[in-house]
């Protein structure tokens, strides 16, 4: 229950749904059991002509109020005769029926508004968190289960919490109307036809008992097939190279095959259950038959044959909610599975926040200083006890051998990670100090991998800086060497550059990153082995716009090709995670260490 209480908080303000929610539906079910409470005048009428001389008179007890559809047809009957009787009688019936109808009607239309708004609320926090999520958690979660939480489970969760709803009170309210006319009518009858009712109950929640379980592992494996979908879509180039399309075929079709056998299992006992509780239906009508004919054929229970045909039409309706209670405890169970998987998602904390006294940083005007900073993932040491400093203004590179710590030292200054120990101060102040968005907001980051969205040109180079102006763009462009391609597209700026730029060439894609980061103007520059992807004529056009962002700026680049960053302020060489050496190109030259020795097996590999 603390599950389905917890996803129906995403409903408020339930109040505003949930007040005229209860009074349609009173409304509705009054109406409702009032259509079928007026059969018994009616056939009253209908097969004895002298029944309103012979019915109660007008009650005087409290008790008796019940019985005023008998008081009813005695009062039209006495005023009007029995012909107009019968037309009361019928109008009465058709204005009832228009009325539940209508209210009925404005009763679904606020249940499904309450839906769309729960399901609104639901993906808006769940999708919210997960930006908000720091960067390591998507490196151990599947991108697909992440998304089949997302779109799939959050569909399932919406219809559980209001279709719950709707049963918890809809469904039991009409019970208890019909329940309260069949006792009316016959309490001895209604006695007897309720003790099949805990034995159907009980049959009912053997059948659905195992649907959590299924629904659990339902919910798993399709987010397995959309990870699956997502990763063969993406890697399409690569799985055709390989010829590894049959195995990635094959793997998708045994999870979908197994995903297939756990919705065949759910189904075979969700559609078990109508059936069976229709069938007890038609055993408990068999059974109120025999026991209430026996009754009116004995004339000694109190029940007369227009009333105990009114009986039967109102306990076939009582079978409709009792089916719909029954079907809901089968739905709820895929539901509650479903909003544990979307909660998990929404109870993730990101392990990097801003602290509570963390104010923006305005500008930066001196230094960036590593202070003794390490960091581990799990056992593993990327970086042991760094130390440096990075002057305003100057060109620092970082290169070493792969798995040197060069990525993760860099990954550092916006925060993405956080060390285990040691602090990294900006202008003298820890940078755990500042909040996280202005952090970031100082500086401009290229990848080596080109990020772009299946968007045109200039909102690409706009992400981000949603008021620039065309002129700005086209401005960064030109400083990222990018305006003359494109300008020789088929829209120029207006151009939809396809999913992950994909109509683009590497080093178009990366000018395009290029000048998204020229853009934002900022005073410092990370630079992530943005040329190593790149073939020597797109290398060269790239790394000339890179010689232009940076102009003026501090820069911190990681560079693969060791010959770009030859003319850097200061070379950071790390191995094993820590600094080696350090100075200027001619420096390390001269110590002949490691720097020497890569710049070597690189001329020797380009010879």
């Amino acid at each position: 229950m603390k599950t389905y209480f917890r996803l129906l908080s995403f409903a408020k303000p339930i109040e505003k749904y949930a007040i005229p929610y209860i009074l349609c539906t009173l409304l509705s079910v009054l109406f409702g059991a009032l259509n079928l409470a007026l059969l018994a005048p009616l056939l009253t009428t209908l097969f004895n002509q002298n029944a309103a001389e012979q019915v109660v008179q007008k009650p005087e007890h409290f008790y008796e109020v019940f019985k005023m559809m008998n008081y009813y047809s005695w009062w039209i009957n006495k005023h009007y005769g029995i012909y107009r009787t019968l037309q009361f009688a019928c109008s009465t019936i058709i204005i009832s029926v228009l009325l539940g109808n209508i209210f009925r009607y404005f009763s679904e239309r606020i249940m499904e508004n309450l839906r769309i708004h729960t399901l609104l609320n639901l993906r808006k926090a769940v999708f919210n968190n997960v930006m908000n999520l720091h960067l390591g958690f998507f490196n151990n979660e599947r991108k697909g289960d992440i998304m089949s939480k997302i779109a799939s489970d959050v569909q399932v969760v919406q219809y559980t919490v209001t279709g719950t709803l709707q049963v918890v009170f809809k469904e039991p309210l009409t019970l208890l109307s019909y329940l309260v006319m069949l006792f009316i009518i016959s309490y001895k009858l209604t006695l007897a036809s309720m003790l099949i009712i805990p034995v159907s109950a009980f049959i009912i929640s053997k059948i659905v008992s195992r649907l959590k379980e299924q629904a659990v592992a339902s919910h798993e494996t399709y987010g397995n097939m959309i990870s699956y979908l997502d990763e063969a879509l993406a890697g399409i180039k690569i799985i055709k190279s390989f010829n590894a399309t049959e195995f990635i075929k094959d793997r998708f079709n045994k999870e979908n095959i197994r995903y297939s056998n756990i919705i065949r299992a759910m189904a075979k006992r969700q559609q078990m259950a109508s059936p069976v509780s229709e069938f007890l239906g038609v055993v408990m009508v068999a059974g109120i038959v025999l026991y209430g004919g026996s009754l009116v054929l004995a004339n000694d229970g109190g029940l007369d044959a227009a009333a105990f045909i009114a009986y039967i039409a109102l306990f076939s309706q009582i079978m409709r909610p009792a089916k719909a209670i029954s079907q809901s405890f089968s739905g709820i169970h895929s539901g509650l599975a479903a909003g544990e998987r979307v909660l998990a998602l929404i109870d993730e904390k990101p392990l990097i926040s801003d602290a509570p006294d963390a104010r923006p940083i305005e500008e930066f005007s001196e230094d960036i200083r590593f202070e003794q900073v390490s960091f581990a993932y799990h056992e593993k040491t990327v970086l042991d006890n760094i130390s440096l400093s990075i002057p305003k203004g100057k060109s620092v590179a970082l290169v070493g051998p792969s798995g040197a710590g060069k990525s993760t030292l860099m990954d550092l200054i916006p925060r993405f990670i956080q060390p285990q120990s040691g602090t990294i101060r900006i202008d003298g102040r820890n940078i755990q100090a500042f909040t996280a968005d202005s952090l970031r907001a100082l500086m401009g980051i290229v990848n080596q991998d080109s990020i772009l969205f299946n968007d045109t040109i200039f909102n690409n180079i706009a992400f981000g800086k949603q008021d620039a102006t065309p002129e700005e763009v086209e401005a960064a462009a030109r400083i990222a060497n990018a305006d003359e391609f494109i300008m020789a597209t088929e829209k120029g700026y207006q151009t939809n550059i396809g999913d992950k730029g994909v109509k683009l060439s590497g080093g178009q894609r990366q000018r395009i990153c290029i000048a998204r980061a020229v853009l934002r103007n900022p005073p410092i520059m990370l630079l992530d082995e943005a040329t190593s992807a790149l073939d020597t004529e797109s290398e060269k056009m790239v790394q000339d716009a890179l010689n232009n962002l940076m102009r003026n700026r501090t820069s911190l680049v990681i560079a693969h090709r060791l010959s770009t960053i030859q003319n850097a302020d200061l070379i950071i060489v790390l191995e094993n995670g820590r600094i080696v050496e350090q100075g200027s190109h001619m420096q390390l030259l001269e110590k002949d260490g490691l720097y020497r020795k890569l710049i070597d097996m690189q001329t020797f590999s380009a010879n």
